[in-house]
This record gives structure tokens, sequence and C-alpha cells, in this order.
């Protein structure tokens, strides 16, 4: 068989440093896995290994303890002297191979970079050609993320993909070092997530009866009529959530609250402020039919819904959203108008802000921690909240300087959603202008901030919201490449970034998405 060019060093993201030497190591039958310490979590990041080698190959590559290189093996070592939890150091000679890493998660790392390094032809999900000879160019490599947070969010509400696919969107995470994945689970649109408690959630919410044609702005509004909808088993989530575990990628779940909440009330009208009826919206935008922050049943509701979601996502965090809730019927209604009188609250905004930390205060008693969009911000931010800062950076500057942790995930540089080219031919998208080397130019260091804020910049993320992305093919055309853009900026210090080199790498790795049947963008790359 035919083999790619080696030597090529072409990494997303770029390893911190990289030295090129001379040669190849190749992959033996008498090769094997050689593991300083065993236990679960160092062999699922070696067992990535094996199925990366026993493909194209066919050698299943034994896992056995030790401390000392064999030759023509791969010896994983765990060295204390690492700071980074996540870094990595990695040799590449032509008689082994020795990783090095302080956790499970350097050595995955590690050995996502030999699998860039590797022939895109042999890359594993798909081939499946046995005695293909298998070359690593040799290389010493020091590696280390910049940010602890590097996420990837989905919007599944609008539009929904199959199991399979949220695994192979999971891969993509992983394969770029990238570590979360934010599930927005629950819109208006749609409810996604079984709930056992409460059945007419997947029964009514997960339903709508159409979707809005053409852009949500059009005057006037068609619809297809088209019923539309869908939802994932607790039994699926936990298959999703385990298979994102072998990738070192942590699921955070969605569940938006007090707006952005149509699916629920069309099942369950007694929660909202007016009685209903409703229906799950088929249009985009907002609706100013939210949960009743006046009622007692609204809140036993919502942590009946939590604990369920609690037991099926073992990450730290729980997202809530708590973004652009309109107050218009909290203004009019005599529940809520009897909670702020009661609670000694100033308006509506401050009645969010009771709203979302009696959320934070519940989600805390379960040994978690609450994330919301910068809208949390109104009326007074929850004690422990951690903000996801997306219109724009001011929020999360103004969350990091009262020393709350910070995602920066600003519309401008990380919403994937909006056009990347400025060309006519380009499919519907809900606006912007987004080419690649924008979102490459992103940097969420602030001159507003002092050294001690600015550590309460976690990390940055990209979002994909579905509302004009119908199909898989769609969702990975507006994705990629502009995932692996942030990745690396997720990744690398600033000092290092180079948008031609990035493109160059990028330029190698394609051969790679075509093989693996990614539908990237290949288009003009470039800001205008």
């Amino acid at each position: 068989m035919k083999k790619t060019k080696e030597n090529v060093y072409a990494v997303i993201p770029l390893p911190v440093s990289i030295k090129k030497m001379p040669g190849n190591f190749t992959f033996k039958k008498k090769s094997k896995i050689i593991l300083s310490i065993i236990d679960n979590k160092n062999t699922l990041a070696a067992f990535f290994l094996v199925e990366l080698v026993k493909n194209p190959t066919g050698i299943v590559l034994p896992i056995i303890q030790g401390n000392k290189a064999l030759t023509n093996s791969v010896l994983m070592s765990i060295d204390e002297s690492i700071t980074n939890p996540e870094g990595y150091t990695l040799t590449i000679n032509k008689k082994t191979i020795v990783i090095k890493a302080k956790t499970a998660a350097g050595f995955f790392y590690a050995i996502q970079t030999i699998r860039q390094l590797l022939p895109p032809e042999a890359d594993p999900i798909l081939s499946h050609y046995d005695n293909f000879s298998l070359n690593v160019p040799c290389c010493e490599i020091i590696d280390e993320p910049r940010f602890r947070y590097r996420g990837m969010h989905l919007d599944v509400s609008r539009h929904m993909f199959p199991v399979e696919y949220i695994k192979r969107y999971i891969d993509m995470i992983a394969l770029h070092k990238m570590n979360i994945f934010h599930w927005h689970l629950t819109d208006d649109q749609g409810w996604r997530i079984e709930i056992k408690k409460y059945p007419k959630l997947t029964e009514i919410g997960a339903f709508r009866k159409g979707t809005v044609i053409g852009h949500a702005f059009n005057r006037p509004i068609y619809f297809d009529g088209k019923a539309y909808g869908g939802f994932y088993s607790q039994k699926e989530i936990q298959e999703i959530v385990l298979y994102a575990k072998s990738r070192f990628v942590t699921i955070i779940p969605e569940i938006e609250m007090p707006g952005h909440s149509l699916s629920v009330l069309a099942a369950y009208p007694e929660l909202s402020c007016t009685g209903g009826p409703f229906e799950v919206r088929q249009t985009w935008g907002i609706t100013d039919n939210v949960f009743c922050a006046g009622k007692e049943e609204t809140f036993k509701f919502i942590e009946d819904v939590l604990s369920e979601v609690i037991e099926l996502f073992p990450g730290k965090y729980i997202h809530i959203g708590g973004d652009e809730c309109l107050k218009t019927q909290w203004k009019q209604c005599p529940f809520c108008q009897k909670r702020i009188e009661t609670e000694k609250l100033k308006d509506e905004k401050e009645l969010q802000s009771y709203f979302i930390k009696r959320i934070e205060k519940f989600l805390i008693s379960k040994n978690k921690s609450l994330i919301g969009w910068d809208e949390i911000l109104e009326g007074g931010l929850a004690p422990e909240a951690t903000v996801m800062s997306w219109r724009g950076k001011a929020g999360g500057i103004e969350a990091a300087n009262q020393g709350h942790d910070v995602i920066m995930t600003p519309n401008t540089y990380v919403y994937f959603d909006y056009y990347q080219s400025e060309s006519y031919n380009e499919p519907l998208a809900i606006g912007g202008y987004l080419p690649l080397e924008k979102v490459y130019s992103f940097n969420p260091y602030f001159i507003e901030l002092g050294a001690e804020a600015q550590e309460h910049i976690i990390g940055i993320q990209g979002n994909v919201w579905t509302e004009y992305m119908p199909t898989a093919q769609h969702m990975e055309y507006m994705t990629y490449p502009r995932m692996f853009a942030a990745a690396e900026v997720a990744w690398i210090p600033t000092s290092k970034k180079d948008f031609k080199d990035f493109l160059s790498r990028f330029n190698v790795q394609k051969l790679r998405y075509d093989k693996i049947g990614i539908n990237y963008f290949k288009g003009n790359y470039f800001w205008q």
C-alpha cells in the first residue's frame, strides 16, 4: 500500500516544543506497551494506543508492567516532576517510544500526538489494513496545555444527532486534546433527555409540530409542518458518558432555566406564570414564557430533574443556562411579585439572581458546581458560580474581578453558527462573519485584568448552535476546521501562535479528516 510522506510533524494543537530527528519507529509483532504503574486510568490510555496500532497492522500490543524501555516497545512512565497534570514528554527514536506524564490524561494526549504523526491512511477509525507497516517519525516533544478547560459545545435541542454521531464528535474533541463536551440538551424547541419522574418531558416536550422555513427573521414566517423531535434515553446517555470517559472527555450537561424552557411548559404548564396552554416552539429566538420564579412547584420540579441528571453525569459541573430570560411575565405575575416582596428583592433582576442562587445551593448539596451564561451576573452572582462569557468579554472580566472562574466563549470569536465566508454560496446561518483566521486570533488574556484575576480565566469553548444545521454534514461544515483553531488557542501560549504555520499543519492533517470522512469547510480561511 502506498504510504504518506514520512517525517511530517503536523500536530494540532502545536506542541510547546518539538525537536525533529531522523528516522522512524516501526511497530512490530514483538512490540509491547510497558506501564510503570498499572491502574484503570493508565490502562484506559494505553488501550487507545492498542487500538491505534491494531487495525492497520493486525498487531495487538500486550500491556505489561515495568520501568525499563525495551526494544521496539512503548514505555509509559509516571513522572511526578511534570508540573502540569495534563502535560507530557514524548521521545521517539528508532528503537523505543518513551512517554512520561504525571497523569493518565498526559499519556492520552501523548498518544493523540502519536496518532497525528502516523500516516493518515492508517487512522484507526476506519482502517483495517492488516500487515500495514506503521511508522512514527522520530522526535522529542515537550508539551502541556495553556488552559485546563478546553471545551466544545453542541446544541441538540434545535436539531439532534444520533448516538453514533455524538461519539464521532467526541472523537474529534479528543483528537485535538480538548477535554470538555458541553451538551446543550434542553431549550424552547425540544427537550432531549429522558427524566423518569416526568415522562411528559419526552412524550410532549421532545417534539415540535414543525420548523420555521428559512431565516427566523423573515416575514411572513412559514413552517414546514413536519413533526420533529426525539430524545436520548438514560441508557444512551450512560453509554455516551462512558465513551467520553474513554477519550478523557468530561461531559457537562446543560438544562436551561429560568428562560429557554418552553418545551417544559408545553408538558407541565402549571410551572409557568400564566398556566398556558403552550406548544414546543417551532421557530428560533426567545419567548417571554419562562419558569415561574414565585411557585415552589417550580423549584421542586427542577430539583427532581437535576437529581436524575446528576446521577447520569459524574463530572463536576452542571450548566443551568440562565441566559436571555425575559422578565415580562414576572412583572405581572402575583406569585413572582410576592416572592420579590417576601425575599426583600429590589426587582426582577434580583429575582433571577434569587432563582440561580437557590439552584446553586441545591447543586452544592449534591457536590456539584454551577455554570451559567454571563446573564447570571444580573442582580448579583451566585457565590460559587462559574461564568461562561458569551456576549463579548465584559461579563468574563466582571466575574473574574469578583473572584469567579470564567470560561471565555465570546460570540465574536467562537460561535461556529456564524458564516465563515462572505460568499453568497454559503448555506444559511444565523448571521455574523467568523472566518478561521479570526477564531485563531482570539486571545483570552485581557489587559483589564490583573495577574490574580487573570488566573480565574480557566479556559475557552467553541459553541455550535444548530438552529440552521439540520444535518450532521451541515454541522460538520460549520464546525471544522474552526474547532481545530479553537483547540490550538486553548493549548498553546499566545507567543507561539502563527496562523500560516497552523494552516500548513492543517493542510497535512486534512488528509486524515478526508479519510475519516469529515465534511470540513474548504473555502477561504483568511480574515478579509
